[in-house]
C-alpha cells in the first residue's frame, strides 16, 4: 500500500507541477519555479502516509491503536505541508520584494514584519490543527497562555516596546535606508539598517550608532534627505562693510559658488541680501548640494573662496565695534576751590 501510495504521489506531484510550471513560464524569473517545487514537494510523502493509513486499517488494530497510529501519521503530514508552505511563504516574499512595480508597502525593510506575520499566522494555524486532531481542548492553553503572556508582557516591556515602535516606523516610514538623519539629541548619520528593534546610524566619524526603535519613536527626527530629492541646500551668511556696493557682492558670491565643484549647476546657487545690520550689510548665499553628509566640507571651502576673492576684491568684512566717546570735565564753578582768598 506505501509504494502504491507512492507511485500514486508521484503521478499526481508530476501532474500538478507540470501545470503550474506551464503557468511560470510567462515569467523570466526562476522563484516561480521554486515556487511551484515547495508548494508540491508534500505530495508524495501525502500518497505515501495515505497508504501508510490503508494498510494500517487493513492490519486490523485495535481502536485504541489504530486511533493512535492514524493521528501520528497525520501529524507527520501537517508537519510537512506546514513546512513546505513556511519556504514557500519566504519565496514569494522574497520575490515582492525584489519586484520594482510591487506597492511600496512591501519593501526590503518591511519583509521582517511581513515575514513574521504570516508565519505566525501559519504557525498558529498549524498548532490548532495538531490540537484538533488530537481532541485536545484549547480553552485552557488559550487560558495558560494569556496568564504566561502577561508575565512575559511584564518581564520584556522594553524589548516589546521596541518591536511596536519599529512596526510604528516601518508604517509611517519617517526614513528609509540610506537617508541622512538628525536626531533632536544631537545623533546624526546615514541610516544603514532598520530593524524590527533598533535603527542603526553610520556617522561621519565611521562609526555605528544603534539606536532603539523606542527613542526613536519619540525623537524629534530631521530628515535632511526626505522630499523630493536627496539634494540639500546649505546657507552662508556675510557680512560687508557699509561702503561696499551690494551688486557687486552678489557678482562675487555667485561666481565663487558656481566655480565650487560641490556646489550643483541646477538648481543654481543665490545670493540675497538679508538686510542692514549693525555694523554690516548682511547677505546670505544660497547652493545646493548633492548629498547631506557634504555639508561641513562644503561650507569649509566655500567660507575659505569667499574670504580669497574678498581681500583680492578689497571687500571688507567687518566686525563688530565700540565708539566710546568722553565728555572732557567742566572748569570750577565760580567760588570754587580754584579761587583763593
Amino acid at each position: 500500500m506505501a509504494v502504491l501510495g507512492y507511485l500514486v504521489g508521484k503521478a499526481v506531484q508530476w501532474a500538478l507541477r507540470g501545470l503550474m510550471l506551464q503557468a511560470a513560464k510567462r515569467t523570466q524569473s526562476k522563484l516561480d519555479d521554486q515556487f511551484v517545487h515547495y508548494l508540491t514537494e508534500p505530495v508524495v510523502q501525502t500518497g505515501v502516509i495515505l497508504g501508510l493509513v490503508a494498510a494500517e486499517k487493513a492490519f486490523g488494530f485495535s481502536e485504541t491503536v489504530d486511533w493512535v497510529l492514524v493521528r501520528m501519521l497525520f501529524s507527520v503530514l501537517i508537519f510537512l505541508w506546514g513546512r513546505a508552505w513556511f519556504k514557500a511563504t519566504s519565496l514569494a516574499i522574497s520575490a515582492l520584494v525584489r519586484r520594482e512595480s510591487t506597492h511600496e508597502l512591501v519593501q526590503p525593510r518591511t519583509r521582517p514584519l511581513f515575514e513574521m506575520s504570516i508565519k505566525v499566522f501559519l504557525f498558529g494555524l498549524l498548532v490548532w490543527l495538531f490540537m484538533s486532531l488530537w481532541n485536545i481542548d484549547g480553552t485552557a492553553w488559550l487560558a495558560s497562555a494569556g496568564v504566561v503572556g502577561i508575565a512575559v508582557g511584564f518581564a520584556a516591556r522594553d524589548t516589546l516596546a521596541n518591536l511596536i515602535s519599529g512596526v510604528s516606523i516601518i508604517a509611517d516610514a519617517p526614513y528609509k535606508i540610506g537617508d541622512y538623519i538628525v536626531l533632536d539629541t544631537g545623533e546624526r548619520g546615514v541610516v544603514t539598517e532598520l530593524g524590527m528593534r533598533s535603527t542603526r546610524l553610520l556617522t561621519r566619524d565611521d562609526v555605528e550608532i544603534s539606536i532603539p526603535n523606542a527613542v526613536m519613536g519619540n525623537a524629534k527626527i530631521t530628515n535632511e534627505s526626505g522630499g523630493p530629492a536627496i539634494e540639500h541646500r546649505i546657507r552662508i551668511p556675510v557680512g560687508v562693510a557699509y561702503e561696499t556696493p551690494p551688486r557687486k557682492v552678489v557678482e562675487i558670491l555667485e561666481r565663487v559658488a558656481r566655480d565650487n565643484d560641490m556646489i550643483l549647476d541646477s538648481p543654481a546657487p543665490r545670493v540675497r541680501m538679508r538686510g542692514f545690520g549693525q555694523s554690516s550689510k548682511d547677505f546670505e548665499l544660497l547652493g545646493w548640494i548633492r548629498f547631506p553628509e557634504q555639508r561641513g566640507l562644503a561650507k569649509h571651502r566655500l567660507l575659505i573662496e569667499v574670504d580669497d576673492a574678498f581681500r583680492e576684491a578689497g571687500i571688507v568684512i567687518p566686525f563688530p565695534q565700540t565708539d566710546v566717546h568722553i565728555k572732557g570735565e567742566a572748569g570750577p564753578p565760580e567760588g570754587g576751590a580754584g579761587e583763593t582768598e
